[in-house]
């Protein structure tokens, strides 16, 4: 098969020898390759998890203004829906000239994914709001409770495993959108995919892509329980009423 062009960045690695060509042989391929895995795996878990805080930052009040004006939600979420559906790699190319950027500059993940975030965050926050009973909602503003103090301190607190929820799909999904930017030589796990293609000749090289899709799960895992202990302890009393 003929080898991909080589991409910019330190992607180049040496192949070890036919003898290390096994899938199974991905984690001699990363203490070999320890300081640069490391590196990539730094990157990674910014550009994944810096666009979900940016992206949850910009969904509350969009989300708060769905609920709160219902002609909103219709549009919103028709926005937010055609958004999602941008190629990804077509984003990252798009991202530097619309920002002034240069090419291969690391924030172009970011901002594209902040987009896709938001996309996704923005109904979650909606719907978790809207799951707040309206009951509820009637007590807190009979004890005097303001719009905003209202939001912050009652129904924000119910609607946390919704969102957190939605948190957890759309940082799974970063994992793995921020590997399709590897693909173009922005640093990152994704890296390890295109060092495996372009090692993978005369014959085929899997260390290299196995240790970046182990990298990658691992990774989503991480996340997503992280998300989940966070979510459980910000809602006590889920547990209390659970242990009754």
């Amino acid at each position: 098969m003929t080898a991909l062009p080589a991409v910019a960045g330190p992607t180049a690695l040496p192949r070890d020898g036919a003898a290390s060509s096994s899938p199974w042989h991905f984690w001699a391929y990363f203490n070999a390759h320890l300081h640069q895995d490391l590196s990539w795996l730094w990157d990674h878990v910014w550009l994944s998890a810096l666009p979900v805080v940016v992206g949850l930052v910009i969904a509350l009040p969009l989300g708060w203004l769905a609920r709160r004006f219902s002609w909103l939600y219709p549009p919103m979420l028709s926005i937010s829906g055609l958004l999602y559906t941008i190629p990804s790699i077509a984003l990252f190319v798009l991202i530097p000239p619309l920002f002034g950027l240069k090419a291969l500059d690391p924030l172009q993940v970011p901002i594209a994914l902040t987009v896709y975030s938001v996309a996704l965050l923005v109904r979650v926050v909606a719907d978790g709001l809207a799951s707040v009973p309206e009951e509820v909602v009637q007590a807190a503003t009979a004890m005097g409770f303001g719009p905003f103090k209202r939001l912050i301190k009652v129904e924000l607190p119910i609607a946390v495993p919704v969102i957190s929820a939605g948190l957890r799909v759309a940082t799974v999904s970063n994992v793995s959108l921020v590997a399709v930017a590897g693909t173009i030589g922005l640093n990152n796990l994704g890296q390890l995919f295109t060092t495996g293609f372009q090692l993978s000749s005369p014959t085929a090289y899997y260390p290299p892509i196995v240790l970046g899709i182990v990298l990658c799960v691992a990774l989503a895992l991480t996340f997503d329980l992280t998300i989940v202990l966070t979510s459980r302890l910000l809602t006590p009393w889920r547990r209390a009423v659970q242990g009754q």
